[in-house]
């Protein structure tokens, strides 16, 4: 658990397609066996220590000719930023992933001062 004290909380959000690969017959539409997509995102402001990240799909576009396998995680997360890991697997075939995510943690303060 992390435990945030009397300091401020910050809170950043935001959304990106990770890939669009049906446009140009792209590895996740056209290949098989497992395959990964990394994005890096970085925060608008940095926060005080690594903060928790939640990543979630607004949209999956897939093809219905095979099983869904999808994965996505938050990963290497930083004060700065983190990535966005998109994994799938087997015959599946990916057209496009649109990934929405959210950081809750302790908050640069400015007005704040240390002993």
């Amino acid at each position: 658990m992390q435990t945030f004290g009397s300091q401020q909380i910050g809170v950043q959000a935001g959304d990106l397609v990770l890939f669009s690969d049906f446009e140009d017959d792209g590895d996740m539409w056209k290949g098989e066996g497992a395959r990964m997509v990394r994005r890096a995102v970085t925060f608008d402001e940095p926060f005080l220590r690594p903060p928790i990240v939640t990543v979630h799909m607004t949209m999956i576009d897939m093809s219905n000719d095979a099983f869904i396998r999808a994965d996505i995680q938050a990963e290497a997360i930083t004060k700065t930023g983190f990535d966005i890991v998109f994994r799938t697997w087997g015959d599946s075939r990916v057209a496009r992933i649109r990934a929405g995510w959210q950081a809750i943690g302790a908050a640069v303060d400015e007005d704040g001062w240390e002993l």
